[in-house]
């Protein structure tokens, strides 16, 4: 990503020191420019009074605002404000934390905007095929700082974006050996900047994940090494550990008590406005270390955060506060309801008692970034969760080496049920079977099974299996198969189909034909997403059903297909 940075030589405003930053992409014609503007301390005073309603002043006299306007070209020209001196400059990024929840949303955006990224990894290979081809592997353990060398070398920006909150270990001491010796390295190798994320905390009280937090800060501004350290509420987004707590807790329980923390206040802020404050930082212009606390516009609890959810996915749930639960206690609870290990929900729990709000607005006068109201946030992870599941490719997320667990694997809120066979057939051919599916052609197993499943259907309002198809051979996108409908379609390729029968949370079943040196693979995909305890229950009591039904139709498929093109 080229940026142009311009001096304002010989202009009115040039006794102010001002320096004019303008990002933008060149295609859109979008600009973000930032004035950062340094003065004596004595004209501290005069200056604020004069400042414009979107500046800051920043404690070291430097004045910071941002505005944001259309350019006809990046390319800076001169203008009647005095002559402006410009130039094109590359900058190189390392980036830690990439296999997290931050770091690897982070790490496409910064490709997607041509930076040169370098992603230093305890297991390199677990980022292997994530990675753009531009994008550079490099191992490392913040742990031990001579591994460290050949990943800083030559770099100008790093992002912090690691904790060790799963650590089994004391985990305070490794969070400031790591932040040390990555502080230690970058200050050798001559980086001139560091992006960190944190917590947000206020008062000398705080949790161990907090003071850790804060620790790790202050550390890295020890370096003397220009630090800009974000410190951030609850982060909403599909797969953070919040949001996850939350989802857990309203679809597994109809009813809960819930202790004293989930009235505690804080300022949730969405992954999409984190990810934004993260990037644009890489093009902020600083002399000096710089704290901004950055949450989202609504200061509410946890409560309020799980009733929102509740809301939005239709879910009627009854709370009933309880005056004591320790955080020890809380932390096995969600131990036990929700997917976070006991030892992060207890970290997590003894954070959330403290109140996490924004006391500090400069984030929001220095970026030009509005975050998304939290009712936007959480309709966003539940429709990002869906595109991120609509492209995921199961048959290389999944193994069929993977043990095979009761009521099959769990992707966010959904489970899954995959199944893989290569027969020696072109893909059209296996193809053609596939897309015959249902109507009169059947469903290649058990299909008085499917006409019961239709009579119950149609006993409790559904549509049952009286539809049939409108074409035995053709396939469009729109069309009705049964109590299915075609939502996704690519010849040779793959079906989906997306089921209309009544069920407690909505249901999928996927084919895809890929091609293999011997012929194809089929690979099938039945997927639920539940809604409450009662869609969980429905799944998990008929999977043996399941387990016989989807077995017996790739059979059944396999065969025709066999049948139709005899070896």
């Amino acid at each position: 990503m080229a940026s142009t940075q311009v001096n304002l030589c010989q202009c009115g405003e040039k006794k102010d020191g001002f320096i004019l930053t303008i990002r933008g992409d060149g295609s859109s014609g979008t600009a973000v420019i930032i004035w950062v503007a340094e003065c004596p301390k004595k004209t501290t005073a005069r200056l604020k009074d004069g400042l414009p309603s979107d500046a800051t002043l920043l404690s070291s006299g430097k004045i910071v605002f941002a505005v944001t306007g259309i350019a006809e070209d990046v390319n800076v020209k001169p203008s009647s404000t005095g002559h402006m001196i410009a130039r094109k400059c590359n900058m190189n990024i390392l980036l830690t934390g990439a296999t997290g929840y931050v770091g690897g949303r982070l790490l496409k955006k910064l490709e997607s905007q041509g930076y040169a990224v370098r992603c230093l990894a305890r297991h390199p290979e677990y980022l292997k095929n994530k990675i753009a081809s531009s994008t550079e592997l490099v191992q490392g353990d913040l742990l031990n700082e001579d591994s460290l060398k050949n990943a800083m070398s030559g770099i100008e920006t790093a992002y912090y974006l690691v904790h060790s909150m799963g650590s089994k270990g004391v985990f305070e001491d490794e969070e400031k050996q790591s932040a040390f010796n990555f502080a230690n390295a970058a200050k050798k190798a001559g980086i001139k900047k560091i992006i960190y994320l944190g917590g947000l905390s206020h008062g000398k009280e705080l949790s161990a994940h907090l003071r850790s937090r804060r620790q790790a800060g202050e550390i890295l501004r020890e370096s003397g090494i220009p630090v800009i350290e974000f410190q951030a509420s609850i982060i909403i987004g599909s797969g953070s550990l919040s949001f996850e707590m939350i989802r857990a807790l309203m679809e597994r329980l109809p009813v809960m008590t819930t202790p004293r923390w989930v009235n505690v206040l804080a300022q949730p802020i969405a992954i999409e406005d984190v990810i934004e404050y993260l990037l644009q930082a890489a093009r902020l212009p600083i002399s000096e270390s710089v704290v901004f606390e950055i949450g989202g516009p609504e200061k509410m609890s946890y409560l309020d955060l799980m009733r929102e959810y509740g809301r939005q996915r239709g879910l009627k749930r009854l709370i009933i506060p309880v005056p004591v639960l320790s955080p020890g206690l809380s932390g096995l609870w969600l131990g036990l309801v929700t997917p976070l290990y006991a030892r992060v929900g207890r970290k997590l729990i003894e954070s959330i008692r403290h109140e996490t709000t924004v006391q500090d607005d400069t984030a929001l006068h220095v970026f030009p970034i509005k975050p998304m109201p939290i009712r936007e946030a959480i309709k966003r992870a539940l429709k990002n969760e869906e595109l991120d599941f609509a492209a995921t490719r199961w048959s290389d997320a999944l193994s069929l080496s993977t043990p095979q667990t009761w009521g099959g694997v769990r992707f966010g809120n959904r489970l899954v049920d995959l199944r893989q066979c290569e027969i020696s057939v072109p893909c059209e051919q296996a193809f053609t079977v596939i897309q015959r599916i249902g109507g009169k052609n059947g469903w290649y197993f058990a299909n008085w099974l499917w006409q019961l499943r239709g009579f119950l259907d149609l006993l409790v309002g559904g549509v049952g299996m009286r539809r049939g198809r409108k074409n035995p051979e053709k396939i469009n996108v729109g069309d009705v198969i049964d109590f299915w409908r075609v939502e996704q379609f690519e010849p040779d390729k793959s079906l989906r189909l997306a089921a209309e029968m009544k069920l407690p949370g909505r249901a999928w079943l996927d084919y895809e034909v890929s091609r293999t040196p011997n012929g194809c693979q089929i690979t099938q995909t039945a997927t639920f997403d539940p809604v409450g305890l009662l869609g969980l229950a429905y799944w998990y009591l008929i999977w043996p059903l399941h387990q016989l039904i989807f077995s017996g139709m790739l059979r059944g498929i396999v065969r025709k297909i066999l049948e139709s093109h005899p070896a």
